[in-house]
């Protein structure tokens, strides 16, 4: 379905400026920007994927990931086709870019009443805006989560983080929880592989921590490319400065899309990125893409006690008293109820 815009400026010659994403693309008439769903009608700016969605699961929360939100809880997970970024490493490869490889928009239309509905008839307690980014569908992404938090669901994002100041002060009364991908701490890397720049995605971590939204991290650790000690101790020490109660999610790398001869990560290196992170006064490290490894268990900051015991995105046991740990009471961070 096809939406009017929001968060644009109008030019000279019927041109206009986006301005919900960091790239703030100016866009002649009749062109797209650089997600290839937004395009310039003479001189009216238009999402082309407004309810149009290309993926719709009940997912756990853990999946997202998400382990400090509602730990157990089920996550209805929505996407629409389109990304800002161009990441040679693209997990979702086949929907983020099919815009722009395929010049072709697919998806099923529902409008943001009936994801909350489907919500809500699935048992979930979230609606995830995830697989893709979810600013370049913000507008089916604000309106649904308008309607969500009146029906008593929250929100969670699953995002880059290469929004604007302004398109996170507008989803913020609507937002509980982001996880951002931190995906390199050099500027260079960003742009190789990613099509965009570092600042950014630091400066909306650190707007969104300001302002009371519940962040998790994530970094992809890819072999001879983001996983030297110099550059997981500066992502430590960014994420530490934020909050050391911020959950840093280490995820193991395996080939996909355009970085298929890139070798599986090594579990040294996602163990010697976890111990960094510690180091650095971090609460919460976590590998992730390693079923049954220790790393994927929280423990509690203040005695150590494993609290929830996890195997992939199967939660095994808790030992939590709402949110205390059950030995020595010291709370555990994050969303709970």
């Amino acid at each position: 379905m096809i939406q009017k815009a929001m968060l644009y400026d109008v030019m000279e010659d019927h041109c206009v400026q986006c301005r919900l994403c960091a790239h703030r693309c100016k866009i002649h008439p009749d062109r797209r920007g650089l997600c290839g769903v937004r395009e310039n009608r003479d001189g009216a700016f238009y999402s082309l994927v407004y309810g149009t969605l290309v993926a719709q699961n009940v997912d756990p929360i853990e999946k997202k990931p998400f382990f400090h939100v509602l730990p157990g809880s089920k996550s209805y997970s929505v996407a629409t086709a389109g990304c800002n970024f161009r990441c040679d490493f693209c997990q979702n490869a086949s929907i983020s870019q099919m815009p722009r490889t395929t010049l072709m928009i697919m998806g099923e239309d529902f409008a943001p009443g009936e994801i909350v509905s489907q919500a809500k008839m699935h048992a979930c307690r979230t609606i995830a805006y995830t697989y893709t980014e979810p600013t370049v569908y913000f507008e089916l992404a604000y309106d649904t989560a308008r309607l969500a938090r009146q029906a008593g669901l929250c929100n969670v994002f699953v995002t880059n983080g290469y929004m604007t100041p302004e398109a996170i002060d507008l989803i913020l009364p609507h937002l509980d929880a982001a996880n951002v991908d931190l995906k390199s701490f050099r500027d260079d890397f960003y742009k190789k592989y990613c099509g965009a720049r570092l600042e950014p995605v630091l400066e909306s971590l650190r707007q969104l921590k300001a302002l009371g939204v519940w962040v998790e991290i994530t970094t992809l650790l890819i072999p001879g490319l983001n996983d030297t000690k110099a550059e997981l101790t500066d992502i430590a020490g960014f994420i530490a400065g934020l909050g050391p109660e911020i959950p840093w999610h280490i995820s193991r790398f395996h080939p996909q899309y355009q970085m298929l001869d890139t070798p599986v990560t090594p579990l040294a290196s996602l163990h010697l990125a976890c111990e960094i992170g510690k180091k650095a006064g971090l609460k919460y490290v976590y590998s992730g893409n390693v079923p049954g490894d220790e790393g994927e268990s929280t423990f509690c900051a203040g005695c150590g006690s494993r609290l929830i015991e996890r195997y992939g995105y199967e939660i095994r046991s808790m030992d939590l008293d709402g949110n205390l740990c059950r030995s020595c009471k010291t709370p555990l961070d994050g969303i709970f109820s």
